[in-house]
């Protein structure tokens, strides 16, 4: 009797420590007295089988007698849960499961025990826990980014709301979808202009705009910081070869690195142009037009020539006024001292090169890194030399995108707060291809990140309000 005890405390210790495969073959390799021994004292029993969900996760409860040893695998390259209730029976009726993440769960009695198999829509993080008063086993299922929210603000809107809680934390996230036979799309400077800010909300009210999402990097005053073209005329220049998006006439984007070269000659001199409607540098020529503020407001330590017809028609020292028909070609140091000799009359002459597509494109907007190519995920930030924070960092994002059949993919995810912790470039990647974009840029994020639809704001800015930002992506309804 010692030995038949001590080899069935040895098999039960085998059984709880290794789980199935080692219980199949001990009770094969057991005595009948022995197998019988074993079976009863393992003996549990399966009562039902329940479900639940909350915001965090999906939830399987197996209700027992008491707990057996049991195993945990997946199978399917994890989109499978295997449980195996080592000796144990069932009473459970087949439970009916209406979850976003477990598609189904199946009991089925085995000759060694119960296996029971969750059979989820992709494949997810998971945790096991056990309760032993009243006996309970769980397995938790962790959504991804389920939608929460869908609704249709306006024929050819679609906007969901989706949330993620996983071991990174939690999400929150917007995807507005519009349909580009009913919407075109352009960009909105803050109050009308370059060297302006004002939040997305008031420049979408200014301009009646459906909805709108915030754009352009930019300076504190406003300025364009890459490149962006309105309606053919540039109005803000890169000093990095980075990621664009442009729009043609009929609404086809265009996705891809963009740089910017300019030349302007005034009589017989040239010199390379150093911005474009900025803040004029020391020994540089800026361009400004009329989508400038409008005067340059320039210092009396530079020349400014004012341009119409090809023509100098005047020349100025500081802070000139920009005329709706012309430009202000302003000059300080080497680029001053370049000009000297020019005089009212002399011709004018404006190069400017952002090679192709863009040349053909009215409309250009340049932010980066790139996110989606070609329907993977391709981030583009150290070929872009984006600084840590914006390559590496987590954080609240904005983005853009398209989809095969072109429509248009407006993304905003909340960050730095307790309801959503942001995105890497990574994750947002993700998070696009999730609405099927084939293609989609990164905008700027961080607290300028707002959406708004119908004039409503539905994010949570990281600031606690709008922040006043350079530029806008707009929506109008055709």
């Amino acid at each position: 009797m010692r030995k038949t005890a001590l080899s069935l405390a040895l098999a039960l210790a085998l059984i709880w420590g290794t789980g199935a495969p080692v219980w199949a073959a001990q009770v094969q390799a057991a005595s009948p007295v022995q197998r019988q021994q074993m079976q009863q004292a393992t003996a549990r029993t399966l009562t039902g089988v329940r479900f639940g969900t909350s915001e965090e996760h999906e939830r399987v409860v197996l209700d027992l007698t008491s707990l057996p040893a049991y195993e945990v695998h997946t199978e399917n390259d994890g989109q499978t849960i295997v449980i195996f209730l080592a000796g144990a029976h069932s009473q459970a009726v087949q439970p009916e499961i209406s979850g976003s993440m477990v598609e189904s769960v199946r009991i089925a009695a085995v000759p060694q025990g119960v296996r029971i198999v969750l059979e989820l829509a992709a494949p997810a993080a998971y945790e096991v826990k056990t309760l032993a008063n009243p006996t309970r086993l769980f397995v938790d299922v962790q959504k991804e980014y389920e939608i929460v929210t869908e609704e249709t603000p306006a024929p050819g809107l679609k906007l969901s709301e989706l949330r993620r809680l996983d071991g990174r934390g939690r999400l929150t996230g917007w995807v507005l979808e519009a349909d580009p036979a009913r919407y075109s799309v352009r960009p909105v400077l803050a109050k009308g202009a370059v060297a302006g800010r004002s939040s997305v909300s008031a420049m979408a009210d200014m301009t009646g705009a459906a909805a709108a999402v915030n754009a352009s990097y930019f300076a504190p005053s406003g300025e364009i910081l890459g490149l962006l073209k309105i309606d053919g005329t540039i109005v803000g220049t890169t000093y990095f070869r980075r990621s664009a998006v442009g729009f043609a006439a009929d609404g086809k984007a265009f996705f891809g690195p963009v740089d910017y070269s300019g030349q302007v000659t005034l009589g017989r001199t040239s010199f390379p142009v150093g911005g474009v409607d900025a803040e004029r540098g020391a020994d540089s020529l800026v361009i400004y037009n009329h989508y400038y503020s409008p005067t340059t407001r320039t210092n009396e330590y530079g020349q400014e020539y004012i341009v119409k017809g090809g023509r100098v028609a005047a020349i100025s020292t500081s802070n000139t006024s920009i005329p709706r028909d012309g430009l202000v070609i302003s000059v300080h140091g080497k680029a001053r001292d370049a000009f000297a000799a020019v005089k009212v009359g002399d011709t004018a002459r404006v190069e400017e090169e952002i090679g192709m597509p863009w040349e053909n494109l009215p409309t250009v907007i340049g932010a980066g890194p790139m996110l989606v190519r070609d329907g993977a995920v391709h981030v583009t930030a150290a070929e872009e030399e984006f600084p840590p924070d914006i390559a590496r960092g987590r954080a609240p994002r904005t983005a853009f995108g398209v989809t095969a059949d072109g429509r248009y993919l407006l993304a905003v995810v909340d960050g730095r707060q307790s309801h959503s912790i942001g995105c890497t470039l990574q994750e947002m990647a993700e998070f696009m291809l999730q609405f099927g974009a084939v293609d989609a840029i990164n905008f700027d994020g961080g607290g300028s990140s707002a959406l708004v639809v119908g004039g409503k704001l539905e994010n949570r800015p990281s600031d606690g309000q709008e922040r006043a930002v350079g530029s806008a992506l707009a929506l109008f309804a055709r």
